[in-house]
């Protein structure tokens, strides 16, 4: 039975663990061929173990031009194209206001904002009309969280982006959405400056907050990707799909 995305081409761009990883995995178990990138080679290296076919891992980093411009090389080299874009890489650290500097703006900045838009503007010339782009924003876009302003902005700018490319690509038919989860717990709430006592407290004191009464999981996340990746999202384009258990939306 043929899958959602099959023949399809596909990136995942911090698809070494956490969504992203979960997102390939996706992609590839609905018939896609998936490239995936990061900075450490042993997490890809253990990703593409993991995901076990049809499967390409990059090492790099998001917030480098000339990393991006070697991935595309690559992409074009293997396959010719690319159908599908789920910029997702990204990060933050919890830091608050009175206390950022300059070296944690530009950080959290370059990769996702910066790297982020080069990212997707570097893949055009391999996206054929009809394409499928998919920016990962999250629900801190639309509400406050405490020591988090710097990478709430960044998640603000991906939302704007997904609108206004959404209208520079029309003429192209090349879809471009939003999707932002909610509390998620991965790999990546250990790299915003918590320990992993911190992180269970912290994901313990959010499931009041949501609606269905617990958190998510990156697969949940990975699945409404794949809507907006595939012909089943045909007629969206330019929306923030929340994926919160309706924490940001009540």
């Amino acid at each position: 039975m043929a899958g959602k995305l099959t023949g399809k081409i596909g990136l995942v761009t911090g698809g070494s663990s956490g969504i992203g990883l979960a997102t390939a995995q996706r992609f590839v178990q609905e018939g896609a061929y998936v490239f995936i990138t990061g900075r450490r080679q042993n997490e890809l290296d253990a990703a593409v173990k993991k995901i076990g076919e049809n499967v390409t891992a990059v090492q790099a980093d998001a917030s480098n031009l000339a990393d991006i411009d070697r991935l595309y090389t690559t992409i074009k080299q293997e396959k010719g194209h690319l159908d599908i874009l789920f910029a997702n890489a990204g990060g933050g650290e919890l830091v608050p206001l009175g206390s950022i500097t300059e070296e944690h703006f530009d950080k959290t900045f370059n990769t996702n904002v910066k790297g982020l838009l080069f990212t997707v503007q570097k893949a055009l010339p391999l996206m054929p009309e009809g394409s499928s782009i998919v920016l990962n924003a999250s629900t801190t876009s639309i509400q406050g969280t405490p020591a988090f302003s710097v990478y709430s902005a960044t998640k603000a700018a991906v939302r704007s982006f997904a609108r206004n490319w959404t209208l520079d690509l029309k003429e192209r038919k090349i879809r471009v959405n939003a999707i932002s989860p909610g509390v998620v717990p991965t790999p990546g709430y250990n790299l915003i400056g918590l320990s992993e006592e911190q992180v269970q407290g912290f994901v313990a004191s959010q499931v009041d907050t949501i609606p269905l009464g617990r958190v998510g999981t990156p697969d949940e996340i990975a699945k409404a990707v794949v809507f907006l990746a595939s012909d089943d999202s045909s007629f969206v384009n330019g929306i923030e799909l929340f994926v919160d258990g309706g924490m940001a939306q009540v």
